[in-house]
């Protein structure tokens, strides 16, 4: 949640996000506990592999978590810019952290036609906010104004934060599995030849983890939507134009069709943390439980109710 800045908090979200995480966290312990138990069974030291799945997971996660910004920026081919070379986007984001309150992050632009934008870092004293020179030459002033609250509201909302560690549980499950199945390929099997158990043993771990793999990856997924949905909310309500935000979405997400599908490809890397995903959008179907993003339907819905709340509460302040 954002606790020093003035972006509005999405309480309805904040529950949800706080029950996926919850529930991603009931399948770890339970992948974990399989885990040991099947090690057990088989006769195989499961401390070591457990210790080791840590370790390197939470390495892996310290790396991304801390240099998110660095990692972000050199897969999106983009350099920082100064306000001299920059001047209307350096006024623009100037004037949302005055008015959301929080510390501006260094500011970046990537040389390529994709319009999108995109925010990250672990905290708002190191983060950066790169946007397309495709969004710059698409969106009026009003428009990038609430793209660039979008995307401040992931930071001010520690969102870096929040899937990084939601991801870690991805991560050390893999590795525990990864751990386990080499374990016993080349010692457990061996060493309990006679155990009628042990032939059964890398099946039922590659069963096991592809399970929680799918589990995982769906909860992951769902956090990563709802994630979306509150920094188009609390962008919104920062500016007061969710109309904007809207307008803004709709060119972005037409924009996808004209991109070439090499070039929709090599940004897939960067769908989670970008604005709108980097592919072309095909209306409702199945695709869209996989993806990191709400459908631009589900969007648009959201932001008028922001809109209609807007409208509603105007009165009273006149």
């Amino acid at each position: 949640m954002a606790t020093h800045t003035r972006y509005a908090p999405d309480r309805g979200l904040t529950v949800r996000m706080t029950a996926t995480m919850f529930f991603l966290g009931l399948v770890f312990v339970a992948f974990v506990a399989l885990i040991i138990g099947i090690l057990t069974a088989a006769h195989v030291s499961s401390g070591a592999i457990i210790f080791f799945a840590l370790v390197f997971g939470g390495g892996t996660a310290f790396i991304s978590l801390f240099y998110s910004d660095r990692i972000a920026l050199s897969a999106a081919g983009a350099r920082e810019v100064t306000p001299q070379e920059a001047p209307k986007l350096h006024a623009i984001v100037d004037r949302l952290c005055a008015l959301a309150d929080m510390d501006k992050p260094r500011v970046a632009i990537s040389r390529t036609d994709l319009p999108n934008a995109f925010a990250t870092g672990r905290n708002s004293k190191h983060s950066v906010l790169c946007v397309t020179d495709g969004l710059l030459r698409r969106l009026e002033d009003d428009e990038l104004e609430g793209v660039l609250a979008h995307e401040l509201s992931h930071v001010a909302h520690k969102d870096v934060q929040v899937m990084t560690y939601a991801s870690l549980l991805a991560i050390v499950a893999g590795l525990l599995v990864r751990f386990a199945f080499y374990s016993e390929l080349f010692g457990g099997g061996r060493r309990n030849s006679n155990d009628g158990n042990a032939a059964l043993i890398i099946p039922l771990i590659m069963l096991v983890s592809a399970v929680v793999y799918a589990i995982s990856f769906l909860l992951i997924r769902l956090l990563s939507r709802y994630r979306e949905l509150a920094a188009d909310r609390s962008g919104a309500l920062l500016t007061g134009q969710p109309s904007s935000l809207a307008s803004a979405l709709q060119k972005v997400s037409g924009a996808m069709s004209q991109i070439p599908i090499k070039d929709l490809r090599s940004a897939e890397a960067l769908n989670a943390f970008y604005f709108a995903p980097a592919m072309r959008l095909n209306g409702k179907s199945l695709a869209n439980i996989f993806s990191t993003h709400p459908s631009l339907e589900r969007r648009l819905e959201e932001l008028a109710k922001v809109q209609k709340q807007l409208g509603q509460v105007a009165p009273d302040n006149r």
